[in-house]
């Protein structure tokens, strides 16, 4: 059994194909999802519709509104069970991604699962964000961060900016309308290079929940005393 055809459907309407490959892939990453959350939290849902429409197809809106195809590089920040990252991976086989996460478990699980799944070109880091963000290999080096869910604009930006690379982007993946947080996190955004280029918003087919989707160019190398010490970013946000 593939992917259900409504997920197919929707996604070709958005020019990103599905081919049965794919398909499997998104099932398989299905069920090895739900297995696993069995011994470890990684998502509360596990309702297979509501799991292709929250989890995969949530996504993949990153491709309605940026061009895969002009992307090599990708860091996935905070990533937890792989969203964004891996979906985007298995409709767009050339990307490069890094995915971050702090926590060991889900590493093991991503490791295993994009084994299973037959990626390649993914690495796995078992690091905190600004921790990662100081290996040289991987500062000012990737063509697109995101995150999804994870801070607030202002934290994030301290977080995700310094892996982008001067002329790159950030693109934070939000709920509710982020109009608050952009403005809190305006001096933020000045100290470490970025500029609000566009905000998307869309809805989710079925649930037609709320989205957003905030897209930050980086203007220059980011500055070498960012990002701070480990939990320094959440504890005292650039305000």
């Amino acid at each position: 059994m593939g992917a259900p055809s409504w997920f197919v459907k929707l996604l070709a309407e958005r020019n990103v194909e599905m081919t049965p490959e794919r398909s499997e892939r998104f099932e398989t990453y299905y069920r090895l999802l739900t297995e696993w959350n069995e011994r470890m939290n990684l998502t509360a849902i596990t309702e297979r519709e509501a799991v292709y429409e929250k989890h995969f197809y949530d996504s993949l809106t990153l491709a309605f509104h940026l061009d895969p195809d002009g992307i090599g590089r990708i860091a996935d920040i905070g990533s937890g069970a792989g969203f964004p990252g891996l979906p985007l991976k298995i409709c767009f086989p050339h990307l490069q991604v890094l995915i971050v996460d702090s926590l060991g478990k889900r590493i093991r699980f991503l490791e295993h699962l994009t084994a299973e799944l037959g990626l390649s070109g993914v690495t796995c880091l078992h690091a905190r964000a600004e921790d990662a963000a100081r290996i040289p290999e991987h500062r000012d080096g990737y063509d697109l961060v995101t995150a999804r869910a994870v801070a607030r604009m202002n934290v994030l930006s301290e977080l995700c900016l310094p892996f982008a690379r001067p002329g790159g982007l950030f693109a934070a993946m939000k709920g509710s309308d982020p109009a608050g947080e952009i403005a809190e996190a305006e001096r933020a955004l000045s100290e470490l290079g970025g500029r609000i280029e566009a905000v998307h918003a869309l809805r989710l087919p079925f649930e037609q929940a709320s989205r957003h989707i905030v897209v930050v160019r980086k203007t220059g190398r980011t500055p070498a005393r960012y990002p701070r010490k480990a939990g320094v970013p959440a504890k005292q946000p650039i305000v």
